[in-house]
């Protein structure tokens, strides 16, 4: 390894690197030098706890020997070989992924994260149905490339058009808590959500004509857009919706896949089996970079004789597959899946338990370790305290104050997001939520 003493890392990195997602000279990274468990330090030695899994990616937690090793391992034997080549990693993950994914999605295409994997999905609808319409929510987020920032229904997208990527359409998800057909109404039902929603989705295939739609792509349970979590019936009626009219469903489990909800994926949570699955993130924990399309034997069989014509050099990168597979069995032995879903109940009471006590908490909701607090100036007229893509002066110094206490987490417009690694205890989860508890008088303190 290259020296550099620790003071070195902020400037040097500051000075010869171009930062995503940041007006170049307004950022201020954290310069990290280490991580175990639930944790990462700085330069400085502060401990940050970690909120976020870094990137909503380390799910098992930093710093997991087990995965190491298969990496070291997998260095010495095998350091690469192209995408064309069959390896030992290629044959072990295979087996296990259709171990752990719904059993009809039984072929696999490796690609080098979420965005292209949820790119190839699309060119995979398209080659199997001749259509070339691809259906999106607003609220959605489905990768920064230009094909699935087209994909994306979030204002992300705005800074890129006219999309690369023809023949997105946008619709509306269910958003209970900001219902587009229910805001005169206090409260709404699942039944009535449901419905509403899949109604109009009915419609909007209707006008866009279900001959020309090859596939409705979904995240499964929103993740940056506010942890939406879609109401009992709706991942079935969109599956109907889909079996009738001779469309495919696509999931986007990137983000709430590998045990986020309290399930391997969150379509199972609606007994759901998707044509296509798309993951990354989780996938390897993010100990290397890895996405994943999960198919239908009928999708991969439309290229029998005809050529797939795609993929990257780094697709099936033997260090990555070694990584998931490491990955899963680390998940299986140590139970992660089912401690989410029990860490979740905990943490489910504590937001609860936030909401009693804080003006600013308009709505909490939260699915396994995937949870969300969403800020208001006013409960009554349910005014966000930051603007839809935008932020606001209480909600910078709600995450400032949350840094200085040693908090990491990301806030997106008026919602806190609440995504730690699935390794968290409950002391641990409780020691976060406390000062977040603290935090948030900064923000009843902007309450009108």
């Amino acid at each position: 390894m290259i020296e550099l003493p620790d003071a070195n890392i902020l400037p040097l990195s500051l000075e010869h690197n171009f930062w995503t997602w940041s007006a170049q000279k307004r950022i201020s990274p954290i310069p990290v030098t280490r991580a175990e468990g639930v944790y990462f330090w700085d330069v400085d030695g502060k401990k940050y706890l970690d909120f976020n899994s870094m990137v909503m990616c380390v799910n098992i937690g930093h710093g997991n020997e087990k995965v190491i090793d298969a990496i070291c391992d997998q260095v010495r034997e095998l350091p690469f070989a192209g995408p064309g080549f069959a390896t030992r990693p290629r044959a072990i993950l295979g087996e296990k992924l259709a171990e752990i994914v719904p059993e009809e999605l039984s072929r696999f295409l490796y690609t080098t994260g979420g965005a292209d994997a949820n790119e190839n999905a699309v060119k995979l609808a398209r080659a199997y149905t001749g259509k070339h319409k691809i259906l999106t929510r607003y609220r959605s987020y489905h990768g920064a490339t230009y094909g699935a920032i087209a994909l994306t229904g979030d204002p992300r997208r705005l800074a890129w058009e006219p999309a690369v990527m023809p023949g997105v359409v946008h619709f509306w998800g269910p958003y209970r808590y900001r219902s587009t057909f229910h805001m005169d109404l206090p409260e709404v039902d699942d039944e009535r959500l449901r419905r509403d929603y899949l109604n109009h989705l009915e419609e909007v295939i209707q006008y866009e004509g279900a001959e020309t739609i090859a596939a409705v792509m979904i995240e499964t349970v929103t993740g940056t857009n506010g942890i939406l979590v879609p109401p009992d019936g709706y991942l079935q009626g969109l599956r109907d919706i889909c079996n009738r009219n001779g469309i495919l469903l696509i999931t986007d489990e990137v983000m709430s896949g590998f045990g986020r909800t309290g399930k391997w994926f969150a379509v199972e949570h609606w007994n759901v089996v998707p044509d296509i699955m798309t993951m990354a993130k989780g996938l390897t924990s993010g100990y290397a970079p890895l996405g994943a399309v999960a198919m239908k034997q009928e999708i991969a069989d439309t290229f029998k004789d005809k050529v797939f014509e795609g993929g990257l050099t780094y697709n099936g990168h033997p260090i990555s597959l070694a990584a998931a597979s490491a990955v899963i069995e680390v998940m299986q032995q140590e139970q992660l899946v089912e401690r989410s879903h029990q860490t979740g109940l905990f943490l489910k009471k504590k937001l609860e338990e936030l909401m009693s006590r804080h003006p600013s908490v308009g709505d909490v909701r939260s699915i396994g370790l995937f949870g969300a607090i969403e800020l208001v100036k006013n409960r009554e007229t349910r005014e966000p305290l930051a603007p839809y893509a935008g932020t606001s002066q209480p909600m910078v110094a709600l995450r400032k104050y949350l840094l200085e206490k040693g908090v990491f987490l990301y806030t997106h417009w008026n919602v806190v997001l609440l995504i730690p690694p699935l390794i968290i205890s409950e002391e641990q989860l409780n020691e976060g939520i406390s000062i977040i508890d603290e935090a948030l008088s900064i923000t009843d303190n902007a309450v009108e």
